[in-house]
């Protein structure tokens, strides 16, 4: 398929610009893909659709205030947008200012600290801080929350603890794994009371995920790179959930892209390191079979992989139920738990 076969019109009042003030009360619709049938309920009901014995996948990654602003020594205005923390004083950064900056230039950010370019790595640039302060103490002081590019608005105090999940761990990501933002610790307690189990994977969610696929044969496609980790407890927590014929349920896509990496010989296996996995129609899943996943962005890699997931058409109905219904969407808005259609697996 083409990328143009993704695409559909939002209206705009439909995108979610804030996040609302309880993080369970947002809407959650249940797709039935076997059935052709869609239920509007809300994400505190979750339980209602889990059973004893299903485990739940988290992506524990934790947003970093990642967005930095200053200027050059001849007092140009620059932009950065950290990427990736190499180590505590070096990190990758996307650069926004009149003129590219070269090799040996200096950055004041903040009005704080001086930043040193080094160079770059395609398009990214490799910055430096000296002084006892770690990259992360430095973001932690100075650094904003990098908002999705669609919210228009200045970060705010709030969004430090609202882009955030509350099970949040391992710091890292510039943008939220946004399924997990609906999850509250009383209903984490329910479901736990329920008898379902959890385990979690680490995916550092980078920039590029906000970034549009530019060519419309998707084979031509080059995902950019997330650092994931899929550790032995997690691979251990699925095995078991299969033997006792529980179902593996993904928080959000990117831990989807998390197990489908550590399973890609065709055996779920520990993993650490990056990952570039595009998944599109005709992927074969081979370890999850409940997905929970916010509204994506037209012509995204996210639209294109939880069609994959759920079927195509079927996705294309649940989009326009939901903005008939007037659903949030985005990373602030409403979610959807899918099931995997019946002929994209192989077995584990």
């Amino acid at each position: 398929m083409k990328l143009s076969d993704f695409n559909y019109q939002l209206p705009p009042e439909l995108i979610a610009y804030q996040p609302l003030t309880e993080r369970s009360s947002s809407r959650l619709l249940v797709v039935d893909e076997a059935n052709h049938t869609f239920q509007d309920q809300y994400f505190y009901e979750l339980s209602q659709f889990l059973t004893a014995g299903d485990l739940l996948v988290f992506n524990n990654t934790k947003v970093i205030p990642a967005r930095l602003y200053g200027q050059k020594a001849s007092g140009g205005k620059v932009e950065v947008l950290i990427e990736r923390v190499q180590n505590p004083q070096q990190a990758l950064a996307h650069i926004r200012a009149s003129k590219a900056p070269k090799a040996g230039t200096i950055l004041e950010l903040a009005g704080a600290f001086p930043a040193k370019l080094l160079g770059r790595e395609g398009d990214l640039f490799q910055l430096e801080v000296s002084g006892e302060q770690t990259w992360f103490e430095l973001l932690d002081q100075y650094g904003h929350i990098p908002l999705p590019p669609y919210i228009e608005r200045p970060d705010l105090a709030s969004d430090r603890e609202r882009y955030q999940t509350v099970y949040a761990q391992k710091l890292g990501a510039v943008a939220a794994p946004t399924a997990g933002l609906h999850f509250d610790q009383n209903l984490l307690n329910q479901l736990a009371a329920q008898g379902i189990e959890t385990t979690s994977v680490t995916l550092h969610v980078g920039a590029g995920t906000f970034q549009p696929v530019r060519t419309e044969d998707l084979s031509k496609h080059i995902m950019h790179a997330e650092y994931v980790e899929v550790s032995a407890e997690a691979c251990a927590a699925i095995r078991a959930c299969k033997a006792r014929g529980g179902r593996v349920i993904a928080v959000g896509t990117t831990s989807v892209r998390s197990l489908e990496t550590a399973a890609q010989t065709g055996e779920l296996q520990p993993y650490m390191g990056d990952t570039r996995l595009f998944i599109q129609l005709g992927y074969e899943f081979k370890v999850v079979d409940l997905l929970i996943t916010n509204f994506h962005l037209p012509q995204s890699t996210l639209l294109i992989l939880v069609s994959a997931f759920a079927g195509y058409a079927t996705i294309q109905q649940a989009y326009q139920h939901a903005i008939k219904q007037g659903y949030r969407f985005f990373s602030y808005g409403d979610a959807m738990l899918l099931t995997r259609q019946k002929n994209s697996r192989l077995a584990l």
